[in-house]
């Protein structure tokens, strides 16, 4: 079995070499394990310094193209390079290493064909109560919107079988954390997660440059996610209250009808008949979106089975180029 590690980078030249030095070469239950680097667009000596390192396997993005991006050609890199099991850590050294083997664990054992490695946020000191509290609400909605258990749902250090991996596909342009978790519980994918350990801080996180965006685009991405894959729970809700909303005014305008005074509430009549309308356009957007979805559930399948035919004709991954290193040694210093 071949084991393939993939760190997505943009303009990693310094934290780059750390994160190699605690990457394993050897994990027990693989024959090989080899190093795959996704160069996002970087406009310094990220390459440079991945192959003076070892590192078996390069994909250089044209240009910087957003780490869904590169998360997505890292997975279709590893399928195609003859990955059993893909390993995905982030390129800052946030996660620790040496909790690969614990992480692949459930995978090798038949357990799972996705894991999540949970951080345990509440122990992570750089972390403030404020980001803490917006973790645990952000994972329980997205745990509610996936039907799974994960506690962790924004952690980027997770692992995926060959099978869970075909089935992959990031669309958002944002982040994949949580897309790929709301998709895997949707799919039926087996998933699970194991405690792992994280490393000091060593730069600011580039995807939010405040808490404020933080959180915006967390809830975009969630509602967005959540509405492709259950449109009618999401539209006929919003129709459900905007009616609620009409019969209510209705109803208040034929009390004050029947008591003679429906001249002075002609008002809630016309609100009346607004919040109708536009409860009936959720109740039609909710068919649509249901359309939608069984569209998008044929386009999935199919793009699965393309994956599939590509691996059996032996299709080479896209802007890849080979690395450095050999499988099996350890990692060079610059």
């Amino acid at each position: 079995m071949k084991l393939i590690i993939q760190i997505p980078c943009f303009n990693e030249e310094d934290q780059l070499p750390e994160t190699l030095d605690h990457l394993p070469r050897h994990v027990e239950g693989f024959e090989s394990v080899e190093w795959l680097i996704i160069d996002d667009g970087s406009e310094d000596r990220t390459i440079e310094v991945a192959r003076a390192h070892g590192v078996d396997h390069v994909v250089r993005l044209t240009n910087n193209k957003g780490l869904a991006a590169a998360f997505q050609a890292g997975l279709d890199a590893g399928l195609k390079l003859g990955a059993d099991v893909i390993v995905n850590t982030d390129a800052d050294n946030q996660y620790e290493g040496g909790d690969i083997p614990k992480l692949v664990g459930p995978i090798l054992r038949g357990e799972a064909d996705m894991v999540v490695g949970d951080r345990q946020v509440e122990t992570i000191e750089h972390f403030s109560a404020g980001k803490k509290l917006l973790q645990r609400l952000g994972s329980w909605v997205v745990r509610q919107a996936s039907s799974t258990e994960i506690p962790d749902t924004t952690s980027g250090f997770r692992a995926y079988n060959r099978e869970a991996a075909l089935q992959m596909q990031v669309v958002s342009k944002f982040t994949y954390t949580l897309e790929t978790i709301i998709q895997a519980g949707k799919l039926l994918v087996a998933i699970d997660h194991v405690p792992v350990r994280t490393n000091p801080k060593t730069r600011e996180s580039r995807l939010f440059p405040s808490m404020g965006a933080y959180v915006r685009r967390n809830t975009l991405s969630i509602f967005r996610i959540y509405s492709q894959y259950e449109p009618l729970r999401v539209f006929w809700g919003a129709a459900m209250l905007l009616g609620l909303g009409a019969l209510g005014v209705f109803i208040r305008f034929l009390v004050a009808f029947a008591q003679g005074q429906g001249k002075g509430h002609v008002q809630s009549l016309i609100l009346g008949a607004v919040l109708f309308n536009a409860a009936m356009l959720m109740a039609a957007l909710g068919v649509i979106g249901d359309l939608l979805a069984a569209q998008r559930t044929l386009s999935q399948r199919t793009f699965e089975r393309v994956r599939r035919i590509e691996l059996q004709l032996g299709v080479q991954p896209s802007h890849y180029e080979p690395g450095t290193g050999t499988g099996d040694r350890e990692p060079l210093e610059v």
